[in-house]
């Protein structure tokens, strides 16, 4: 049976990632932008097509069900046997989500899962502006995730895709996210999180951003950091594109978060679910923040992208612990002497993968000293080897499109390092509190109430957030928060 997997997305960002990823896995499965199941790729006209020379196996005796691949993770299947994905799409105004409903794929979802606010004002870039609105609409938002949920057989999760910089991802985002755990207190609740550029256009993202982060911190089981600066030096560096579009970089965030479930979709003997990948990267509750890389990049929307280098599972994983291809901007590497690694999980995706290429892939990074991990915990690097999905190979070589890398791999990795980030967002946010800029737009809301008090509280949370993160770098953390004993009381008073 299949632990089924929720996902939400709030605002601009969030719904234009989401209609990207949809399209990705669709791609990934098989499955046409109407929901339909594409006739199977290795089928006798695909195989026609190819030629005698291409080493294509026959169809197999089911089409519906060629592969051994979970669609019920995201998908279900309606009365007329259209896959439909099981997600809620919500915004405060419509001009996002009449895009994907006039989008090739606009049949592929449920049209009761959209949900847009009846004035169509937006939230104005104000965080407290988008809570209180989600204090109105939460019921039918509400009435959409347990229709989906009751409509699944063991539902293990809720992903929410967001950004943290503007008022409904962030706003509207965070209230949905605190009434999830009250919905649903015995689900994972996993996040893809937005993080914006220091220079961007919102000019109170600091105070919306940190207001984010003490929701993410407090209410969340895992975040996945995406950050936008990162992903703009990818297009720049990697991709030699100038000024990348929207669906060029969500392309990127979606190609991400498709390998980062490959596990869950195309199952192997391990990591088959969400609570064993969480479980493995998250030791303590709150370094809950994940950083993901990946490599080679491709897509099929950006010319310079689509050719494909000759990788083998070395390079693919020396690779994936460098700065640039890493969706976080932050640096992990030498100039951080005391950052290091709290756990690391490569996924690994290739027809056929040597597992003494792992190993001895595993031994070379040892050797040269390419990750540093705490000294409180286990110094390893787990490795789970997926099958890559078939549809997208064969589909190339029908089309005669440029294949997918025979290796290509996807680091999800907890890291002391992303204390950083929060630091600068922390930095800018106490800029503008400190000019006491802006402040008469978030006042009058319900959630400060005349009061800054909410404000105060966020900064000691992502404050908190940082110093545990630090604490994370020494082998004492095994003792962070404990209370202190009476000798150690005794000890403190005469050092004074």
């Amino acid at each position: 049976m299949p632990r089924e997997l929720l996902t939400v997305s709030a605002g601009q960002a969030g719904n234009q990632i989401s209609s990207e990823f949809w399209a990705q896995l669709c791609a990934e499965h098989g499955i046409s932008p109407d929901g339909l199941l594409e006739e199977h790729p290795f089928a006798s006209s695909a195989s026609s097509a190819l030629g005698d020379s291409a080493s294509i196996s026959p169809a197999p005796a089911t089409p519906h069900q060629p592969y051994h691949d979970r669609k019920d993770v995201f998908f279900y299947q309606a009365d007329d046997d259209r896959y439909i994905p099981r997600a809620v799409m919500v915004d405060l105004e419509p001009r996002v989500l009449n895009g994907i409903r006039n989008s090739p794929y606009a049949n592929l979802y449920n049209p009761e899962n959209f949900f847009e606010s009846q004035d169509g004002g937006g939230a104005g870039n104000n965080f407290a502006k988008g809570h209180a609105a989600g204090d109105a609409v939460w019921n039918d938002i509400a009435e959409m995730l347990e229709r989906e949920a009751e409509g699944s057989d063991s539902l293990e999760g809720i992903m929410l895709l967001h950004s943290i910089a503007g008022g409904t991802g962030a706003g509207l985002g965070s209230y949905i996210l605190e009434r999830l755990s009250d919905v649903f207190p015995k689900k994972l609740i996993q996040t893809y999180s937005v993080f914006p550029h220091a220079t961007g256009d919102i000019v109170v993202q600091p105070y919306n951003s940190i207001l984010t982060l003490q929701r993410l911190a407090e209410y969340a089981d895992s975040v996945v950091v995406l950050d936008n600066k990162a992903l703009a030096n990818i297009c720049q560096d990697r991709l030699h594109i100038g000024e990348p579009s929207y669906s060029q970089t969500n392309q990127l965030v979606s190609t991400v978060m498709a390998a980062s479930t490959q596990t869950l979709r195309y199952p192997g003997y391990m990591n088959n679910d969400l609570v064993s990948m969480i479980a493995s990267l998250i030791p303590t509750p709150r370094c809950h923040f994940l950083s993901t890389s990946y490599t080679p990049f491709t897509s099929d929307k950006v010319e310079q992208a689509r050719a494909v280098r000759k990788t083998t599972v070395l390079d693919v994983m020396r690779r994936l612990l460098q700065p640039k291809n890493r969706l976080v901007s932050t640096s992990f590497a030498s100039d951080a002497k005391s950052s290091c690694y709290i756990s690391i999980m490569n996924i690994i995706q290739g027809d056929e993968v040597d597992p003494t290429d792992v190993h001895k892939s595993l031994v070379r990074i040892r050797e040269r000293g390419l990750a540093s991990f705490i000294p409180w915990g286990p110094a390893s690097i787990q490795v789970a080897l997926t099958t890559p999905s078939p549809y997208v190979r064969a589909k190339s070589l029908v089309e005669g499109s440029a294949p997918p890398p025979r290796v290509s791999g996807c680091m999800v990795a907890n890291h002391t390092g992303i204390a950083s980030l929060f630091a600068a967002q922390l930095r800018q946010f106490d800029l503008l509190r400190n000019k006491k800029a802006f402040l008469q737009a978030y006042t009058p809301e319900p959630l400060f109430n005349g009061s800054l008090e909410p404000f105060e509280d966020a900064r000691a949370s992502a404050a908190e957030l940082i110093d545990e993160y630090r604490a994370a770098e020494k082998a004492t953390y095994v003792d962070y928060g404990a209370p202190a004993s009476s000798s150690d009381a005794d000890a403190r008073q005469r050092a004074r």
